[in-house]
């Protein structure tokens, strides 16, 4: 395990309601459900091997539906368990209309040091479809509270192609980010989701959704708008101004090893991907009584492992590294796959360079088509 990089997820699965387009392992906010699953969460950190790690991420769920302590006393202990020689980065979700006074304040003294605020829309019509609770002034109450404690970096998550939402309306929620000064933006297409609320609505209603050509319109116009104001449009959704990115994520993309705790959290390390199950009550009873978490495995080997490589590479400005691919992989990816660089390449998807491939401009439109080809490609 290359523990320089190695990435920590903690999954903090409840939330005060749930939205209808989220199909996480998530449940509404119990406290004594809550309770007994930090319980059991500690004790499953607690009997994990100790390591290096660079990265610490709280997701959810909602993780800041816990109190700031609670959340601090679990930092102490993730700390102590997985030490870093170097400075790190530690991040925590949250929604904005829970923020509570002092909140910031102890993240802050906990050594949390970046904050990813779910506010997916300003437009108050857009907020209350998606189902979420805040209001506009929240998010800001929110991002001045984290500047005011010392937070290093405010990320701030949107969602386009929402029923209803127009090329306007989402220009001002772009808009509104950028006046708040957000250090990092996460712009994500709304995805149907199967199981979900929003996925009955789009089988009974699918006019009400946005067609590919809006999508597209909303997407180059997040990127137009985001790379005009100075930020690195460093991955397909997300936008950084230099200094910014996401460190936990970037390792993630450049197929890095993470432990992941928690109810339905993934981990990913000497070649096995793991991921625990999503029933909350199998995973607390495992995790309280110390034994280990059911759940599936799968070993990554061979050209499948390079394939999935390259898919998550490619959704990066840096693409296809080719020598490190070659040094890591034992593969010659522009040798391997020559037909599916050529093809992609002729249609002005991918740019070919002496030392990578990567996404072209018009070639992000169609990420996942082009992904994908690497991964199915024999």
């Amino acid at each position: 395990m290359d523990q320089s990089t190695l990435g920590i997820y903690v999954h903090l699965p409840f939330c005060p309601y749930i939205c209808p387009y989220c199909d996480f392992a998530k449940w509404p906010m119990q406290r004594s459900r809550a309770s007994a699953y930090l319980t059991a969460l500690r004790t499953e950190i607690s009997a994990a091997p100790g390591a290096s790690a660079a990265t610490i991420f709280y997701g959810g769920g909602t993780p800041n539906a816990y109190d700031a302590q609670e959340i601090a006393a679990l930092t102490d202990l993730l700390v102590l368990r997985f030490p870093s020689a170097a400075g790190r980065e530690i991040s925590i979700e949250l929604n904005p209309e829970l923020v509570r006074d002092g909140d910031f304040a102890t993240y802050a003294a906990a050594g949390i040091d970046r904050v990813s605020i779910g506010v997916q829309s300003f437009d108050s019509a857009e907020i209350a479809t998606l189902g979420r609770k805040h209001t506009p002034a929240e998010v800001g109450r929110a991002v001045s509270g984290a500047r005011d404690a010392g937070i290093r970096s405010v990320s701030i998550d949107l969602i386009f192609a929402v029923p209803g939402q127009t090329p306007r309306s989402w220009e001002r929620s772009l808009d509104s980010a950028l006046e708040l000064g957000a250090d990092h933006i996460s712009t994500y297409g709304l995805t149907i989701e199967d199981g979900t609320p929003f996925a009955r609505w789009h089988e009974r209603e699918p006019a009400a959704f946005a067609d590919d050509a809006l999508e597209a319109e909303l997407y180059a116009l997040a990127i137009d708008r985001l790379e005009g104001a100075g930020y690195e449009h460093y991955e397909i959704s997300n936008f950084a101004r230099p200094g910014h990115r996401c460190a936990h994520n970037q390792n993630y993309w450049k197929n890095g090893e993470y432990l992941g705790f928690g109810v339905g959290a993934a981990s990913y390390r000497d070649g096995e991907r793991r991921l625990h199950t999503r029933d909350l009550r199998t995973y607390i009873a495992a995790a309280s009584a110390g034994l280990p978490i059911p759940g599936e495995a799968e070993r990554l080997c061979g050209i499948k492992a390079v394939g999935e490589a390259i898919m998550i590479a490619l959704r990066t400005a840096q693409g296809v590294a080719l020598a490190e691919f070659k040094e890591r992989y034992g593969v010659d990816v522009a040798e391997r796959y020559a037909p599916v660089v050529a093809r992609y390449v002729s249609d002005g998807l991918l740019e070919r360079t002496d030392d990578r491939i990567i996404l072209t401009k018009r070639g992000r439109f169609f990420a996942n088509d082009v992904c994908g080809a690497f991964v199915t490609f024999e």
